[in-house]
């Protein structure tokens, strides 16, 4: 493992990434065109075990728009885990089984969902698929269950006035009108309505902007615009406010009470379990290792290689996203063998098909996944020879992952 000398605060990350460029690679040789941006969050313990961090970062710009993609769906997990808990109501909890109708012009109706131990919908099972393998449906019945005025207040009312989530994700052809509305849906158990929500619509106005994507892109009908995609009408979600929605989760003690979400330690321990498990420790889904393998979704550190391990015991607690040629991964890594834990966040845009967005054409394995790995590495191995005064006590986030139920 190389050393890696102490550089000043106010140099750090620059100077470090900088001594290692040439593993960085074309991203980091040219930053600007590939959009870069980094947030580093080094953690301290005092002797009482509370952690001090403290931000480095790079290129951090909020007023830069890239598109989040699925990284809104941990925002998600836990506003919709806040809800339930809202609600308190006997008999309601992230198992009881979610029944959403269908809305004519968005989504179709899910009564039952054949991935799941009982067989039947739940917030639970929803939340799995989304940390698990980052499934788009099920992020959209979150995203009903909350619905659209909801999903952005809370988020704006706990300090991110910049958010705005405006549709759902992987779907075509829903207007924005149409994705202001959100499916009725019936919490029932056997015969018994535990609690109905009706469909509703979100009225609340969103700021006006003139945020733009790429150069041209293809339409709906597969036909070539030679013009940027108009983003305004797209969900945004800055890359600092999404750290710190990460951290808030991981460290909810560091945030004032209205800048928590409202959630039980059950909760906590429910999402640390989803958001650093692989697929193959899950029974209930079960997912082909063949199209799913350990690392699908761990781009920060592991590259989503297949093979690549990291020796001791590290897990990533993290939320990617990647699309129209942006990837994005917010994480927390802990090494629970060498009691290592930082926390990494980083965006990147590589379309380096003449700007084209829309046609797939995207080099997230040939330069993103690789630029991540190697971002992850560097900050890992510095943190593993940094002086420490306290090492941490990482026992909040150990999981037995041999107990695939949960």
């Amino acid at each position: 493992m190389q050393t890696i000398n102490y550089l000043p605060p106010n140099s750090f990350l620059e100077s470090l990434l900088r001594s290692q460029a040439s593993r960085l690679g074309p991203v980091f040789s040219d930053p600007e065109r590939y959009q870069l941006q980094i947030i580093y969050t080094r953690i301290d313990r005092d002797d009482q075990n509370q952690p001090h961090c403290r931000d480095f970062t790079y290129r951090l710009d909020d007023h830069a728009y890239f598109y989040p993609a699925s990284t809104i769906k941990l925002a998600a997990a836990a506003l919709a885990l806040e809800k339930l808990n809202d609600l308190a109501i006997p008999g309601l909890d992230r198992h009881t089984p979610m029944l959403t109708d269908s809305l004519p012009g968005a989504t179709p109706a899910a009564f039952t969902d054949a991935t799941s131990p009982s067989g039947l919908p739940s917030i639970g099972n929803y939340i799995k698929k989304i940390l698990l393998v980052s499934d788009n449906d099920a992020f959209n019945r979150l995203y009903e269950f909350i619905g659209q005025e909801s999903f952005n207040k809370e988020l704006w009312a706990k300090g991110y006035p910049g958010v705005q989530v405006l549709h759902r994700l992987g779907v075509t052809g829903i207007s924005p009108e149409k994705n202001r509305y959100t499916n009725a849906i019936i919490f029932r158990r056997g015969r018994k309505v535990i609690w109905q929500q009706p469909i509703q619509y979100s009225p609340i106005s969103f700021s006006t902007r003139n945020d733009k994507m790429g150069k041209a892109y293809y339409n709906e009908e597969k036909k070539l615009i030679q013009a940027p995609m108009d983003a305004s009408l797209k969900n945004r979600v800055s890359l600092s406010d999404l750290h710190k929605i990460l951290k808030s989760i991981i460290f909810p003690d560091l945030v004032t009470k209205s800048q928590r979400f409202r959630l039980k330690e059950d909760d906590y321990g429910f999402l640390y379990r989803c958001m650093s498990a692989q697929p193959e420790e899950s029974e209930r889904p079960t997912y082909d290792p063949a199209a799913f393998h350990h690392n699908y979704v761990k781009f920060l550190l592991f590259g989503a290689e297949k093979n690549n391990r990291i020796s001791g015991d590290v897990r990533s607690f993290n939320k990617p996203g990647w699309a129209y040629g942006t990837l994005t991964d917010i994480a927390y890594i802990a090494d629970f063998s060498h009691q290592v834990e930082f926390m990494l966040s980083t965006t990147v845009y590589v379309n380096d098909n003449n700007g084209i967005l829309s046609d797939e054409n995207y080099q997230f394995k040939q330069i993103g996944e690789p630029f991540m790995q190697a971002l992850g590495e560097l900050i890992y191995n510095y943190e593993r020879q940094r002086q420490r005064a306290y090492s941490p006590d990482l026992s909040r986030f150990t999981i037995d992952y041999s107990k695939k139920a949960f």
